[in-house]
């Protein structure tokens, strides 16, 4: 079976195409779109939340997805630069890809139960988006980061209170049951009708299945500013997307 898998995989063109950008920082604007200052403030806040928590918070930009989807391009990324503590899988990607005008929070496997999905979404729909579309890039990072650093670092019932990361009551309930429902249609329907989201679900089985992450690419052992680089973490496509 793992070998059918990694077939399928070898046999996708566009996958083979992809050049991911070396980790060259805890912040890798490869699209140019944060000012300097703005970027060594972010570069110190991350620092310290590693320093403190031991959480790798990286973020990118990228002139083109190449084609790709954002979530699978994330995914390849995060396991190229092996964000996080191999043995914790720690680390969170903020990735911007301005040409598709599409944003995406890769989550690690170990954190997925604090930066859950529906709150990487609030964070995108309130702090990320928004400013985007205003074309104020420098806010709308800087602001999502804060609020990832917020989520990880803090008692739930103290964000909670905050306008910006609260979520709607109306999320619990009754119709929590169907839309699980309807949210297991629409996986299978993806899983049909994307190519890129059938190249996720194989990528996370076949990692299962090795028992290891796709860690060949050049960006997962190359260090940046301060000797940064990723400590062997993995990441199974949790997180939310969102554009402007």
């Amino acid at each position: 079976m793992a070998f059918a898998l990694v077939a399928l995989l070898c046999a996708d063109p566009a996958v083979l195409a992809v050049n991911f950008p070396a980790l060259t920082g805890r912040v890798v604007d490869q699209a140019h779109i944060i000012r300097p200052e703005t970027r060594s403030t972010i570069e110190t806040k991350l620092a310290d939340l590693e320093g403190k928590s031991g959480i790798q918070l990286a973020v990118a930009s990228v002139p083109s997805l190449e084609g790709e989807e954002i979530e699978p391009y994330a995914n390849e990324l995060f396991r190229a630069w092996k964000l996080g503590e191999k043995t914790k899988n720690n680390g969170v990607l903020l990735l911007v890809a301005p040409k598709e005008r599409k944003v995406r929070i890769e989550v690690g496997y170990g954190l997925e139960g604090t930066l859950t999905d529906a709150l990487s979404k609030v964070i995108i729909a309130n702090a990320i988006a928004p400013n985007f579309k205003a074309g104020d890039f420098d806010r709308g990072v800087s602001r999502g980061v804060d609020d990832i650093i917020t989520v990880l670092t803090t008692d739930a019932s103290e964000w909670q209170q905050r306008p910006s990361l609260r979520l709607d009551d109306q999320q619990a309930g009754d119709p929590l049951s169907w839309l699980l429902i309807a949210g297991l249609i629409g996986l299978f329907t993806l899983f049909i009708v994307s190519p890129g989201f059938r190249w996720l679900i194989l990528n996370v089985a076949l990692n299962l299945l090795l028992n290891s992450g796709r860690g060949g690419f050049s960006g997962g052992r190359s260090s940046g500013s301060g000797g940064f680089s990723g400590g062997g973490g993995s990441s199974g496509g949790a997180g939310a997307s969102g554009s402007w």
